[in-house]
């Protein structure tokens, strides 16, 4: 259980809220909405403990589980199913369990009696915490996930940003946790992962916290919407359904535009009496007293919700290059003993839009990394033709430097912009005044994507790739990016899960991994995306 009495979040010098009291009971499914950068990641955080409140008191009751949206925990050599069943202590007594069973084989009597010694020892602990029925219900939830043995084995260093944030997902899930608080769980989900993950939600006794811009999920799931209002710096709770909601919302919005419009008719002709009044000296009195009923009047209003902003996204032309400006021949990568693929020859033609598909774990992503020459491949290179300007997006926004400030990442990706025009494309996505200056590290996932894309509009780039673009986005963000993808000039190689990303772009053909086969696009392929 989580109680928030009187809860005060700061940014800098910025208010985020302020006077926010709930309670989050057992049974209770919260959905946490709001734009991007009102504040919702910041808060999470915060009620997890990672960051002070400026105000009021949190209290925690019970185990937390808390998903961030970037995941970079965990020891990079520890294995996948080790890092999940230490959820709940079991990693690293079967870890311990296997070594006491190799020492037991041990030709020295003494080694070999205190390895039994010390595997009954463990064996107890290990039945007292679940033993092997919580190892199966680890195994399902991982299966469940999209997350094979294969991956299981790995170590975590060795994994895609994407399988990481899943062994996360799976880690909390698998914790028993009291309460849960979830950043955009489907991120990386393939579509039979989310429709598990959304009745796991459904039937969990505990309290969930979900921020999500899946709206089937917030609007199977949840009970309680909480919307955090950027404009007006409060949460307005909502005790009921996706549904109801949406509709309680437009009607509060209604009521609270009727009733400024009301009071501030009746204020100005109190306001215009009392200027009349105040001619004459014997109604000076009455006159004050009416300006002051006004002022109360106007003081006791509910703001109006503003229209929030939405970014205002387009690509720029690209430079000018050769008819193919990207070619790779030959490339393989491994991870240890794990062969990712191999053999893959590709060419990207000038303003040649491609998707790339393909299962979890097949190489995408990593495709994308030896492309931007992010990593190096095992073997084959990577052909720069004339002209060619690369311009890389990173699902776990790796391009940015999380230490330097917005202003400065996007100076550092065009030597000749001045500051006043990188202050000028920020604004149009939605960094002003003093944003500009916040360390990127700070960030929420969506301001993230943001920042990122603003680097791609002032690079020039003539080839983009890009990894999951519309990932941690709001709906209205979202439109607007796929629309300049629609309208760009220049070469996309794009890697989604986001079926409308692709039918925006409209590509002309399709690599699918990990084989790299080539194939012209056709709208069967829509499925696989959504299996992906």
């Amino acid at each position: 259980m989580i109680t928030v009495e009187d809860l005060a979040i700061d940014v800098g010098a910025r208010r985020l809220m302020s006077g926010v009291t709930f309670r989050v009971n057992p049974g209770d499914k919260i959905g946490l909405v709001g734009r991007n950068g009102a504040g919702k990641t910041t808060l999470t955080r915060t009620l997890s403990g990672e960051l002070p409140p400026a105000e009021g008191n949190i209290t925690v009751s019970g185990e937390l589980g808390f998903l961030p949206q970037d995941p970079r925990t965990g020891d990079p050599e520890q294995l996948a199913r080790h890092r999940i069943l230490d959820a709940r202590g079991l990693g690293t007594l079967t870890k311990n369990m296997s070594q006491a069973t190799l020492d037991m084989a041990s030709d020295d009597p003494v080694v070999s009696e205190k390895a039994m010694k010390r595997f009954g020892n463990l064996t107890d602990r290990f039945h007292a915490l679940g033993g092997y029925a919580a190892e199966s219900e680890a195994a399902s939830i991982s299966n469940n996930l999209g997350l094979p043995d294969r991956i299981l084995d790995q170590p975590l260093g060795t994994l895609s940003g994407g399988q990481r944030r899943r062994i996360e997902l799976a880690r909390i899930l698998f914790s028993d946790a009291d309460t849960m608080i979830l950043d955009e769980p489907t991120n990386h989900l393939d579509a039979d992962s989310i429709v598990w993950l959304r009745e796991f939600l459904k039937t969990y006794k505990g309290g969930v916290i979900v921020i999500s811009h899946d709206i089937e999920l917030v609007g199977e799931t949840v009970n309680r919407v909480f919307y955090l209002d950027a404009n007006r710096q409060v949460i307005d709770i909502y005790n009921m359904g996706w549904k109801l909601y949406l509709r309680q919302r437009a009607a509060d919005e209604e009521r609270r535009r009727k009733e400024r419009s009301n009071v501030e008719k009746k204020a100005s002709v109190l306001k215009d009496q009392a200027a009349r009044f105040g001619a004459k000296a014997s109604k000076a009195a009455a006159a004050h007293q009416m300006v002051a009923r006004a002022d109360k009047m106007l003081s006791g209003l509910d703001e109006v919700r503003q229209v929030e902003r939405v970014a205002k996204l387009r690509f720029p032309d690209p430079a000018p290059c050769g008819k193919t400006p990207l070619m790779a021949e030959g490339l393989s990568k491994s991870y240890g003993s794990l062969e990712i693929f191999a053999g893959v020859d590709l060419a990207i033609d000038r303003g040649a839009k491609v998707v790339i598909l393909g299962l979890n774990g097949a190489g995408k992503t990593t495709l994308l990394r030896l492309l931007a020459q992010v990593d190096e491949a095992d073997t084959g290179q990577i052909i720069a033709g004339h002209g060619l300007k690369v311009g890389y997006y990173a699902q776990e926004h790796e391009t940015l430097d999380v230490k330097a400030s917005v202003l400065q990442n996007m100076i550092s990706v065009s030597r000749h912009l001045t500051e006043t025009e990188a202050r000028k494309v920020l604004g149009s996505f939605l960094f002003t005044g003093d944003d500009v200056h916040k360390p990127a590290g700070v960030l929420s996932g969506g301001e993230k994507t943001r920042l990122a894309l603003a680097m791609l509009v002032v690079s020039s780039a003539n080839v983009l790739l890009l990894d999951e673009p519309t990932n941690n986005l709001d709906p209205a963000s979202r439109e607007e990016i796929l629309d300049a993808l629609a309208h760009f000039s220049g070469a996309v190689v794009l890697v989604s899960h986001d079926q409308g990303a692709v039918e925006a772009l409209n590509p002309e053909r399709v690599l699918i991994m990990p084989d790299a086969t080539e194939d012209h696009w056709s709208k069967d392929y829509l499925e696989l995306i959504e299996l992906a």
